[in-house]
């Protein structure tokens, strides 16, 4: 059986935000908004919370996670970032970007890039977001709510009730978001846009 909160996305309620993290801390897992859409989030070293996330969505072990961090000095922990990088990631973060880079050694191995050891991480401009991060201490592992045969990713959560129930622990409704994934910026070798979201990627193109 689901859980749902209403949680108010210009001001989360502590106590909700609480309870929410407690779930996660025994083994949820749950959906939430972001600034881009509606996602899916366990802990970082939640195994079985994370099996279940990649069956909930139909990936495989090749499918590139992201961690999902307060700030730069979380994610700085898990990922090689040189001068270049971060000049980058200060300019276009928080916001709507998910960016690949060398994952460190803070990275457990089965969330790694199987090739390349990357690892996608991202800093998000959305309260309850942030809320949940603060909370909890840790980044948050993640991924895009888009359901196996879809176009869309999730943006209301009226429809998360119905197309979840039973399948994830907690629903948080923080209204409606947008309908169109983070943008993918690789910035592991050089500056490669993979994917155009809901980030404004012309600053990455040459």
């Amino acid at each position: 059986m689901s859980q749902c909160f209403h949680i108010h996305p210009l001001n989360p309620q502590l106590r909700l935000v609480r309870q929410a993290v407690q779930i996660l801390r025994e083994g949820g897992l749950m959906a939430y908004p972001t600034d881009s859409a509606y996602a899916l989030g366990c802990r970082l070293d939640d195994k079985d919370a994370l099996d279940r996330l990649r069956r909930l969505r139909g990936l495989d072990d090749k499918h590139l996670l992201t961690l999902l961090c307060r700030d730069l000095s979380d994610l700085s922990t898990y990922a090689k970032v040189d001068n270049r990088v971060y000049r980058i990631l200060k300019a276009h973060t928080p916001g709507p970007y998910t960016f690949v880079l060398l994952a460190s050694s803070e990275v457990p191995r089965r969330l790694h890039h199987p090739k390349r050891r990357t690892i996608g991480l991202r800093i998000p401009d959305h309260l309850i977001c942030q809320a949940l991060l603060a909370e909890l201490g840790e980044p948050l592992l993640t991924t895009t709510l888009l359901l196996p045969g879809a176009e869309e990713p999730v943006a209301d959560a009226e429809d998360l009730e119905s197309i979840l129930h039973g399948q994830v622990d907690l629903i948080i409704d923080g209204g409606h978001t947008g309908v169109r994934p983070t943008s993918v910026i690789d910035l592991s070798e050089g500056v490669e846009v993979l994917r155009e979201g809901a980030g404004d990627v012309s600053h990455f193109i040459a």
